[in-house]
């Protein structure tokens, strides 16, 4: 069946600003939908009010509307343009409840647009709890015992009846937003409440728990022809009871039965079948009993899912671009497997490797938060990692964390005797599985840490072998003395040469690299085909592994089994920026992207290397070569020594890629752009105060300091009020403004807890004045202020918690002209080539300059959308030196002014402190775009901050 001609014009609907629950998988969804149609000749217009994404910019669509995710807004759009259809699957539920609603209007009638790719009925079944269950039960599919309540008094009717413990799922939500387990009548009322009121509908349904019960997700892709394939099954480490969003998992399913996983396989392909109109990707959740193996159905979700992404760059397939295809009506026999390029897109993908994906949680930022994991997701990020095995794959995940694991080895502070690890482990929390290995290291059996986790023995043995394979190496007392098929061994199984060293003792990361390198054990690349090497791939997509000895016994042998073929073209790499987290987020994805399109177009080969599977830069076809890896040193220079590369480029990926430039400049690698001493000037908060001393440029008084007593003396001297920060961070993390010794001291010693070594900044807090920040571009001749933007927020809470107004509003010329020129001044002194954004209070008429960071800021793709000008494009070209600014004629287009609106998620956690300060909470952010000061949302806002400032 050929594609729908039709369909001249297609509008995607997005899923709006980054939320726990709903982030950047849907930014790299839709991009992929956009791209996908537009390779058909089809118009793309699309809407979403996301300034950070690769999805909103100009290169995507055709025409892109950042505007609210509102009816009013999809009505103006179908009024000034001519749209045959509309794909809401691409945006989450978000876009999901959007069209719906426009339907229940009579909007998409009214203009004659089609909704392709699902259709409301099917919405409505798999998002409504009630039908959902009421066509499991005529499909004849087990479903848990469970009863639909739309109040109070139902819901405690039908809790009563099913007994406890139970679940409460909310219909048409994300992410388990409202969702929650009932273990004892007193919660009853409250989480009922929190479940209606977050149903859009006012519904939930109340639920048989099957706490215990091991979870599956199958990812699927039905034609309007009836075909259906499934892409990939993926295993939760974590047992039901654990959001999916928030639990470990694991590709291709590790513990599933052949007989089990044909029962799946076939209820999906039923479920699938009998959903109603509805062509692209797929998502079906099973729960199933580990003793009898009699399976339930949780949900299914009639679009691309948060899973979809993870599912893509698992096997290679890129669901969305099909999924995108067949809404037009294509069937996957007719479409071509994207990576091998000859082969049909109607097959399942076989995986010979491994895929494991963590989580990441922001818990630090949210005190007081219950980081007690369960049906409401609550992790704002997450890393994939490829082995061979599971525990490479997982020891792998835990070097991309960013939390300072050097694999499964023990990260908190706080080591715990074997009666109180055991108590640990009966509430599931993020480090969980660090607590589970170091119980195994303590004695304690397999057979009782699964009756406490109910985590399925397969995985604690998996753990037990790391336990062992540490135990042996750490019977070596000298590295010379290590036998060679031992130290194989161990790479093999994940371990980091940092992991290595600090079983061994009496070595360092580096000198057990030089023994393993004497010994011809490096790391090979191995390519992501999608079939298994059944067929040759054409995508340069690639993961590490290790070869054992015997197959490669000197460097010519590994070679062999190097599947990463070295070109004649200059390399340059681009480091991402590893898993989204508050203070480092999706923005980075959108100024790796378009670096690495900048380097292609000046004829380099671009090679990007991230762990990210939510992100636009990690999809296949983006760079020249993909290298998905941990952004940690040891792979890093692995991948360096075999592609040796012209130069690196740190600026595009916020602090995980800058921290790597002191180690790169050791070892003599190009940093493409302003060098790491330079860098190092603007993140070094002491170095940075000198050099603005030296420059005449004003700034608060400080001091620095290693121990509690001399930060006690320096903020004596510079007085109270101060702000408390470390260096190197991002995020204002662990930053805290406090008034007297006593806080103080509270203060320094947590931070000397958690960053010991780091020095410690202490400046006098300008309090009650106005901020704002330049975001700018330097040539090392020239500076062009890219776009000043001023804070409606009163000093002392962080930029990226602010509302920023682009341009400036209420600032005199002076202070405009003060600042452009201390940020040129700064950027010259810094010999900065590429991005800096810097930070200015602004104090009864005095400037004052707080910080530089002289890379890629949060606000930079917010100017870009603003102004409509290629800023990441132009910044990249400067970096390499092939181009100057003067080359560039940057004139903007914006009329009125451009509004940065930070979104937070503290609905996740209702108990939480959600006053702002010195430490950002965002988790993403909206544009919103207003013609002049007159805009009543905006004195309303603005009418806030003054009465805040008053108080």
């Amino acid at each position: 069946m050929p594609r729908d001609n039709s369909i001249k014009s297609v509008l995607i609907i997005g899923s709006g600003p980054i939320i726990i629950g709903q982030a950047c998988e849907f930014d790299y969804s839709g991009s992929q939908a956009a791209r996908s149609l537009r390779e058909e000749g089809i118009k793309v217009i699309l809407i979403n009010s996301n300034p950070a994404t690769i999805m909103t910019d100009p290169i995507v669509a055709d025409k892109v509307y950042l505007l609210p995710l509102t009816v009013e807004s999809i009505e103006q759009i179908l009024k000034e343009n001519d749209i045959d259809a509309v794909l809401p699957t691409m945006g989450g539920q978000t876009a999901l409840n959007l069209a719906k609603e426009v339907d229940e209007l009579g909007i998409w009638k009214e203009y004659n647009v089609r909704l392709i790719g699902v259709d409301i009925k099917a919405i409505d079944k798999a998002e409504d709890r009630e039908l959902f269950r009421q066509w499991m039960i005529e499909l004849g599919v087990p479903v848990a015992t469970a009863k639909t309540a739309n109040s109070l008094l139902e819901g405690k009717e039908f809790a009563q009846e099913i007994g406890l413990p139970i679940v409460i799922r909310p219909s048409f939500t994300l992410g388990g937003t409202g969702g929650g387990f009932v273990m004892h009548k007193e919660e009853l009322e409250a989480a009922l409440d929190r479940g209606l009121t977050a149903s859009p509908i006012h519904e939930v349904l109340v639920e048989q728990a099957v706490l215990g019960w091991k979870e599956f997700e199958l990812e699927l892709l039905r034609d309007a022809a009836d075909n259906v394939v499934i892409i990939c099954t993926v295993e939760n480490f974590d047992p039901m009871g654990i959001h999916t969003g928030d639990s470990i998992t694991v590709a291709p399913a590790m513990t599933l039965s052949d007989t089990a996983f044909q029962l799946m396989r076939n209820t999906a392909i039923m479920m699938m079948r009998d959903l109603g109109n509805f062509s692209g990707g797929c998502n079906v959740q099973f729960a199933l009993n580990p003793e009898t193996e009699e399976i339930i159905a949780i949900e299914i979700n009639p679009r691309v899912s948060r899973s979809s992404a993870l599912a893509s760059k698992a096997t290679g397939y890129p669901i969305a671009k099909i999924a995108a295809k067949l809404a037009i009506g294509y069937t996957l026999d007719e479409l071509k497997n994207q990576i091998t390029k000859t082969t049909s897109a109607y097959f399942e993908p076989a995986l010979d490797y491994v895929i494991v994906k963590m989580p990441r949680w922001n818990f630090d930022k949210f005190k007081g938060a219950d980081d007690t994991l369960g049906l409401q997701m609550k992790s704002v990020g997450e890393v994939m990692a490829i082995g061979r095995t599971f525990p490479e794959a997982l020891q792998k995940a835990c070097q991309s964390l960013e939390n300072n694991a050097t694999g499964l080895s023990f990260i908190s502070t706080a080591r715990l005797k074997p009666e109180e690890l055991l108590e640990s482990l009966k509430r599931p929390t993020w480090d969980r599985i660090f607590r589970i290995k170091e119980a195994l290291a303590a004695g304690i059996s397999i057979k009782t840490i699964r009756e406490i986790t109910l985590i399925d023995r397969w995985f604690l043995y998996q753990i037990q072998d790391i336990v062992t394979m540490e135990n042996r190496i750490r019977e070596h007392k000298h590295l010379e003395k290590l036998p060679v098929d031992l130290l194989c061994e161990a790479k093999q199984m994940g371990f980091s040469d940092d992991q290595i060293a600090e079983l061994v003792k009496d070595c360092t990361a580096e000198e057990v690299y030089e023994f393993r390198k004497s010994h011809d054990i490096r790391r090979v690349f191995k390519m992501v085909d999608t079939c298994a090497a059944e067929f040759e791939a054409k995508t340069p997509y690639y993961y590490s592994t290790f070869e054992p000895t015997s197959f490669a016994p000197s460097t010519q042998g590994n070679l062999m089994f190097n599947e990463s073929k070295l070109t004649e073209k200059k390399k340059i790499i681009v480091l991402g920026s590893g898993p989204n987290r508050i203070g480092q987020g999706i923005e980075f994805d959108y100024c790796c992207t378009h670096g690495l399109m900048a380097i292609r177009d000046c004829g380099y080969e671009s090679i990007m290397v991230n762990c990210n599977p939510e992100t636009v830069s990690t999809d296949f076809d983006i760079a020249d070569k993909l290298y998905f890896e941990p952004v940690y040193w040891e792979h890093l220079w692995e991948i360096i020594e075999h592609e040796k590369p012209y130069g690196v480029i740190v600026q595009l990926g916020g602090q995980t890629a800058l921290k790597m430039a002191k180690r790169l400049t050791e070892k003599g690698i190009r940093i493409i752009g302003t060098s790491f001493d330079d860098m190092d000037i603007a993140e070094d908060r002491g170095r940075f105060s000198d050099l603005l001393k030296e420059l005449g440029i004003p700034y608060p008084n400080y001091g620095t300091a290693y121990t509690t007593d001399e930060a006690i003396e320096v903020a004596q001297e510079v007085g109270y009020p101060v702000l408390v920060r470390p260096s190197y961070v991002l995020g204002g993390q662990r930053m805290r403004i406090v008034i007297n010794d006593e806080e103080l001291e509270k203060s320094v010693v947590s931070l000397l807890k958690h960053l010991p070594g780091n020095k410690i900044l202490i400046d006098h807090f300008l309090d009650r004045c106005q901020e704002a920040e330049v975001d700018a571009i330097c040539d090392g001749e020239d500076v062009h202020i890219m776009g000043i933007m001023e804070h409606i927020e009163p000093a002392g809470i962080h930029s990226g918690d602010s509302h920023a107004v682009l341009p400036s509003f209420n600032l005199g010329q002076f202070e405009v002209d003060e600042m452009v020129d201390y940020a040129k001044k700064i950027a010259l002194r810094l010999k900065v080539k590429g991005l800096i954004n810097i930070q200015f209070a602004i104090k009864d008429g005095k400037v004052f300059v707080i910080e530089a960071n002289p890379r890629a800021s949060r606000t930079t793709p917010f100017i870009a959308k603003a102004y409509g000008i290629p800023y990441l494009n132009i910044a990249t070209k400067v970096m390499m030196g092939e181009a100057k600014l003067k080359d560039f004629k940057m004139e903007h287009n914006l009329k009125g002014y451009a509004v940065k609106e930070p979104v937070f998620s503290f609905n996740k956690f209702p108990n939480v402190n959600k006053e702002l300060g010195p430490e950002m909470k965002s988790t993403g952010e909206a544009i919103r775009f207003i013609k002049d000061l007159r805009d009543p949302w905006f004195r309303t806002l603005y009418k806030e901050r003054s009465m805040h400032l008053s108080k």
